[in-house]
């Protein structure tokens, strides 16, 4: 449950100071009442206190187990998590997911967004709807069945598309990736479809 309020606070909010909200408030998450929650959420800094005390407190009467049991599936159970959670979206539902173990969802936020989208991957929505946020999860699913990898690995290694140059390769011949020596642009390497035409990235297979 602790988990759930963290990715509740992080809703257009600073994930550092909700983890420190996170650790300071600790039990009084399932405890406290709602009042007292806003009034210590606002004196931390938080810059919806009473809106997200009230989804906390509202929170507690779901049991996020029993969820689990019904709906094993991530997909399934984010879905059943953002009928019965308010406050929850599709990324902050991921989010949750993927901290407490469900590798196979994309947590699709503006910065990942940006970043396909400044490479030529998808077009940057002015709007982030649901039908949007599960397109451009199925084009990051996509990139991770060909590469043979979780989404979490996945969007781990797309965040340090502007730090490292991309490089290709054919899937056939992966075992000499480490010693592939030509970049390309991430563009080019996928070209108009990334999930028609990718190929590995070599810092996806060696951790660089």
């Amino acid at each position: 449950f602790g988990e759930l309020c963290f990715c509740l606070l992080t809703a257009n909010f600073n994930a550092e100071r909700s983890i420190r909200i996170q650790k300071e408030v600790g039990d009084g998450f399932f405890k406290l009442p709602r009042a007292k929650l806003a009034e210590k959420l606002k004196a931390m800094g938080h810059r919806f206190p009473n809106k997200r005390a009230e989804f906390i407190v509202d929170a507690r009467k779901h049991d996020i187990n029993k969820g689990k049991a019904m709906f094993p599936g991530g997909f399934v159970l984010g879905e059943w998590l953002i009928r019965n959670v308010k406050g929850l979206g599709w990324k902050e539902a991921s989010h949750f997911l993927r901290n407490v173990g469900y590798l196979d969802l994309a947590i699709v936020d503006f910065h990942i967004i940006d970043i396909l989208a400044d490479n030529g991957l998808i077009q940057r929505p002015k709007v982030l709807t649901k039908q949007r946020y599960l397109e451009i999860e199925d084009v990051l699913k996509g990139m991770a069945s060909k590469c043979s990898m979780n989404l979490t690995r996945v969007l781990s290694s797309i965040v340090r598309w502007p730090t490292f140059r991309l490089k290709l390769m054919p899937l056939s011949t992966s075992s000499s990736v480490c010693g592939l020596a030509s970049s390309i642009s991430a563009s080019a390497l996928f070209n108009a479809d990334p999930t028609d035409s990718l190929a590995c990235l070599i810092w996806l297979q060696c951790d660089l």
